[in-house]
C-alpha cells in the first residue's frame, strides 16, 4: 500500500513528526512494510513552519528577539521556494512557552513578532507567511506594530505595548513603520474567523486559555473597545467589523487592517504550499490527526478536517487518530467519510492523560491497523 502520513502536532505532548514516526512504527509492527509518505502539516499555530520548510525542502534560520514576556530568545523562522519567510507566532508570543503561572494577558505582548518581521524585511524578504495560532497574548497586536515602528502614548508617555496598554492608549502614530511593509505581500495562516470585540471576540473566546477571565477579561475587552474607537476616530481604520480581527488577540486586526495583510484560511493555505492534492496520486490511505477533534474543529477546518475534505473530493480513504474528542465531533462525517479513534481508552484525568501519552497513542494506531486490516 502506499500511505500518507500527515498530521497536525498534539499540543503539549506531540510534534507532528514525532506523530508521524510513531504511526510509521506501527504500520510496521501490524502491516510490514509499505510505502510511506511523511508530511508534517499545520494550520498556523504549532509546527506550521517546520511543517512547510519540510515539505518544501527549505531552510530555518534564526533571530534574537523577545517572548511574550519581554525575556530575550532565539527565535526560528524558515525560508521556502527562496524568495518567503515563514513566521510562527507560537514560536516568539506562544502560550506554550509562558508558565501557567504567569499567563496575565494584561502584561504580556505581541512585539516579539514584530522584532521577527522587521528581521526578515532586513535580510531581504518581501513575501512573509505568517502563522498566529497558539498566541498569549491579547495586545490588539499594539505590541507588533510599535517593533515595527508605530507609537502608542497616553498622555505623551510612549507606551511598551501590552494589554494593560489597551486601557490607557489615547493616541497613535503610524508614520514610522518601516517603510518596506509598503513593498510586502503579507499573507496570515489563520484558521478563524472571529471579529475584534463581544461574545465571539478575541477576549471572550480565546482569552480564557490566556489567563483572561472575570476582572482582567473585563478590562481587556473594554480597552479593546477602546483602542478600536481611537484607530478608527484617528485613521479611519475599521477594526471592529473586519473578519478574522479577533485573531491571536487582536493581532488579525492589526495585520489585516493596518498592514494590508491577505487573511487566508490556515489549512488550505498550508495545503496549498505543500501541494497535497499532489501528493494524494496513487495513494491507498490517508493518515492524520491532532489533539482534539470537536465542533470547532469542523466549523474552523481544522488539520483533520481540511485533509478530509480534500481526500473526498479524490476518493481517498481516510483514518484520523486524536487525543480526545469533544462536542459536536461527529460534525466531521457531513464533511466526509473517515475513521476516528481515540487515544483516550478509560475514564482518566488530562494530567494522566500527559504522562501516559506515548503508551496511549501506540495502542490506539495499534487498534486502528489491526481493525483496518480485517477490512
Amino acid at each position: 500500500m502506499k500511505i500518507l502520513l500527515a498530521p497536525d502536532s498534539f499540543k503539549g505532548t506531540f510534534s507532528s513528526e514525532q506523530v508521524i514516526d510513531m504511526l510509521a512504527d506501527s504500520i510496521q509492527r501490524n502491516w510490514g512494510g509499505q510505502e510511506l509518505i511523511k508530511i508534517p502539516v499545520a494550520d498556523g499555530g504549532e509546527g506550521t513552519t517546520q511543517a512547510l520548510v519540510i515539505a518544501t525542502g527549505g531552510e530555518y534560520r534564526s533571530a534574537r528577539v523577545h517572548d511574550a514576556l519581554g525575556r530575550e530568545i532565539d527565535a526560528e523562522y524558515g525560508v521556502i521556494h527562496d524568495d518567503t519567510a515563514v513566521i510562527e507566532m507560537a514560536a516568539v508570543a506562544g502560550l506554550v512557552q509562558i508558565p501557567p503561572a504567569r499567563r496575565d494577558p494584561l502584561a504580556l505582548s505581541s512585539r516579539g513578532l514584530g522584532e521577527l518581521m522587521a528581521h526578515v524585511l532586513a535580510d531581504g524578504f518581501r513575501k512573509i507567511l505568517i502563522g498566529i495560532g497558539g498566541s498569549a497574548t491579547n495586545d490588539g497586536g499594539m505590541g507588533m506594530l510599535s517593533a515595527l515602528g508605530a507609537k502608542f502614548t497616553a498622555s505623551g508617555t510612549i507606551l511598551p505595548g501590552i494589554g494593560q496598554d489597551l486601557e490607557t492608549v489615547d493616541a497613535v502614530d503610524l508614520s514610522g513603520l518601516l517603510g518596506a511593509l509598503k513593498e510586502t505581500d503579507i499573507r496570515v495562516i489563520c484558521d478563524v474567523t472571529n471579529p475584534l470585540l463581544g461574545e465571539h471576540g478575541a477576549t471572550y473566546v480565546y482569552g480564557p486559555q490566556k489567563g483572561a477571565v472575570g476582572k482582567t477579561a473585563e478590562r481587556l475587552e473594554r480597552g479593546m473597545e477602546r483602542y478600536a474607537a481611537l484607530m478608527n476616530r484617528s485613521l479611519g481604520i475599521d477594526m471592529v467589523s473586519a473578519q478574522g480581527a479577533g485573531a491571536a488577540g487582536g493581532v488579525g486586526a492589526a495585520l489585516g487592517c493596518i498592514l494590508g495583510a491577505h487573511m487566508e484560511n490556515g489549512i488550505e493555505l498550508v495545503l496549498e504550499t505543500v501541494r497535497f492534492d499532489e501528493l494524494l496520486r496513487g495513494v491507498d490511505l490517508v493518515v492524520t490527526g491532532e489533539g482534539r477533534l470537536d465542533g470547532q474543529s469542523v466549523k474552523y477546518g481544522k488539520v483533520p478536517v481540511g485533509i478530509a475534505r480534500h481526500c473526498k473530493e479524490r476518493g481517498v480513504p481516510v483514518a484520523i487518530i486524536v487525543g480526545s474528542v469533544g462536542d459536536g465531533w461527529e460534525n466531521i462525517f457531513d464533511v466526509a467519510d473517515c475513521s476516528i479513534m481515540s487515544t483516550v481508552d478509560a475514564p482518566m484525568t488530562l494530567e494522566e492523560v500527559l504522562s501516559d501519552a506515548q503508551r496511549l497513542f501506540r495502542n490506539a494506531a495499534d487498534k486502528m491497523f489491526k481493525f483496518m486490516k480485517l477490512l
